[in-house]
C-alpha cells in the first residue's frame, strides 16, 4: 500500500550553501550601484578640473569631498556595504533593517577607532604615535586602526539580515512594548556589534596579515597575476560569485595617502584618488568589454541562420552596446554561457590575457562601475597610457571575432540564432 504522503528527498547541504553564497553576490551588486556616482563627483573634485577645465576652486572642492565620502575605506565603502547587504539578505527587508545595519556598523567602527593602536617603539599620546627621545624631539605618526575595511560592513550586514529575521516580530512584555518588533533589532544590533568589534581587535590582524600576503603576491607576479585575477574574475561569475573576488582585490587591497593626509584603500579607491600605482586589477577587463565582446556579439549574429538573423543580429547589437557603454557584460556573457560554455572558456582565458597584456605595457586605468565607455572618458585624465587601450581592445576584437565565428561553425555550436527548431527535430527523429 503506497503512502498518501511520499517523503520528498531532501536537497544535499551543499546547493542551500551556494545558494546563499550566491544570493549573498547579488546583494554586493547594490552597494556597488553607487559607486557611479562616487566616481563621477570625486572625478570633478580633482585639482585639473580646476586648473584646466577652469571649474571654480570652491564648487570643486565640494565635489571632491562629496566623492571621498562616498570612496572613503574606512566608513564610507564599510557603510553602503553593510547596509547593502543587510537589505539584499533578509527576506521581505524594510528600512528597518537598513537602520539596524547603520547603528550596529557606528558602534563597531567607532570601538575599533577607539582602541587605535601604535607600532613599537612608538607610545600613543594625544591621539598621536610619538617616536624618539624622552624629552623628544619626537616623530609623530597616525595610529593603527584594526580595520577590516569593507569586509566588516559585509559581516555588520549579515548579522543585521539575520537578527532582523530572526526578532522583527518578536514582542516583548507590555511595559516594554514601545520596542516590539523592528524596533528592536537596532537595539540588538548594537549589543552584537560590540561583541563582533572586541573580536575583530583580537582575530583581524593574522586575517588581515594572511590576505595582505596572497594579495602582496600575486601583486608582485605583475602582469601575471593581473592575468590571473582576470582569469579567476570571468570564472567565478559562472556561478554568480567573482564579486567575492571582486570586493578585496577592488576595495581593500593597498593603501594611499591622499595629499590631504586622507588613506584610502582598494585598486578602484586609489585609482579614482589619484594613485599612479593603480589599475592593476582593473586596466585589463576595458579591451575585453568595450571592443572584445561587442565584436564577439557580432560574430554571433553572423553565425545565426539566415531566417533568424535579422532578429538574432537586433539582439547582439543591443547587448553590445551595452557591454560598450557601460562596461556591463552578463547580457552577452550568459547568451553563450550555458548554450556554448567552450566560447566561455576562451572568454575566460583571454580576459586573462588582457589584463596581463595591459598592464605589461604599463596601461593603468581604472572605474569607478565598469570598465565601459562612460567611465573610461570621464577617468582619461587620471589614467596613465589610456590611448594604448584603443589599439589593445581592436586586437582583441579580431582575435574574438574570427575565434569565436571559428568554434561556432566548426563545431555546430548552438548560439543564439542557431538553435535546432521543431521541423529539423521532427526530421531527425524519423531518421
Amino acid at each position: 500500500m503506497s503512502s498518501a504522503n511520499p517523503v520528498v528527498p531532501r536537497a544535499p547541504w551543499w546547493q542551500g550553501f551556494v545558494g546563499g553564497l550566491q544570493k549573498m553576490g547579488r546583494s554586493l551588486q547594490l552597494p556597488i550601484a553607487v559607486l557611479p556616482a562616487a566616481g563621477i563627483l570625486n572625478r570633478l573634485g580633482q585639482d585639473d578640473i580646476h586648473t584646466k577645465w577652469h571649474f571654480p576652486e570652491k564648487l570643486v572642492m565640494v565635489f571632491g569631498g562629496a566623492g571621498g565620502a562616498l570612496l572613503n575605506g574606512s566608513l564610507g565603502l564599510p557603510l553602503l556595504f553593510a547596509v547593502g547587504v543587510a537589505i539584499g539578505m533578509a527576506k521581505k527587508a524594510d528600512g528597518s533593517t537598513a537602520l539596524a545595519a547603520v547603528a550596529g556598523f557606528l558602534v563597531y567602527y567607532n570601538i575599533l577607532q577607539t582602541f587605535a593602536m601604535c607600532t613599537a617603539p612608538a607610545v600613543l599620546k594625544n591621539g598621536s604615535c610619538l617616536t624618539g627621545p624622552k624629552n623628544g624631539p619626537y616623530t609623530v605618526a597616525a595610529p593603527v586602526i584594526q580595520n577590516p575595511g569593507v569586509f566588516g560592513g559585509i559581516v555588520i550586514g549579515l548579522l543585521s539580515a539575520w537578527f532582523w529575521q530572526r526578532f522583527h516580530r518578536v514582542k516583548l512584555v507590555d511595559w516594554l512594548g514601545f520596542f516590539n518588533g523592528r524596533r528592536l533589532v537596532p537595539i540588538i544590533m548594537s549589543g552584537v556589534a560590540v561583541v563582533f568589534a572586541v573580536l575583530c581587535l583580537w582575530v583581524w590582524p593574522p586575517i588581515g596579515r594572511g590576505l595582505d600576503s596572497f594579495a602582496n603576491g600575486l601583486t608582485g607576479m605583475g602582469s601575471y597575476g593581473a592575468g590571473i585575477f582576470g582569469v579567476a574574475n570571468r570564472a567565478l561569475l559562472t556561478v554568480g560569485m567573482h564579486q567575492f573576488l571582486n570586493v578585496f582585490f577592488w576595495f581593500q587591497y593597498g593603501n594611499y595617502t591622499k595629499p590631504d593626509g586622507t588613506v584610502v584603500q582598494g585598486d578602484i579607491p586609489r585609482f579614482l584618488a589619484g594613485d599612479p600605482t593603480a589599475g592593476q586589477y582593473t586596466s585589463g577587463f576595458f579591451p575585453i568589454m568595450m571592443f572584445a565582446l561587442p565584436a564577439a556579439a557580432l560574430a554571433i549574429a553572423h553565425c545565426a541562420k539566415p531566417s533568424r538573423r535579422k532578429e538574432v543580429t537586433g539582439m547582439m547589437i543591443s547587448v553590445g552596446l551595452t557591454s560598450l557603454v557601460t562596461g556591463v557584460t552578463e547580457p552577452i556573457e550568459y547568451s553563450f554561457l550555458y548554450i556554448a560554455p567552450v566560447l566561455y572558456g576562451i572568454h575566460a582565458v583571454l580576459t586573462g590575457v588582457s589584463m596581463a597584456v595591459t598592464w605589461g605595457l604599463g596601461v593603468h586605468d581604472g572605474f569607478s562601475f565598469s570598465a565601459g565607455l562612460i567611465d573610461y572618458v570621464i577617468n582619461w585624465g587620471l589614467a596613465t597610457k589610456p590611448w594604448m587601450i584603443i589599439p589593445i581592445g581592436l586586437v582583441f576584437a579580431a582575435v574574438y571575432y574570427a575565434l569565436f565565428r571559428f568554434v561556432i561553425t566548426r563545431f555546430n555550436l548552438k548560439t543564439p540564432g542557431r538553435e535546432d527548431d521543431a521541423e529539423e527535430l521532427e526530421v531527425e527523429n524519423v531518421r
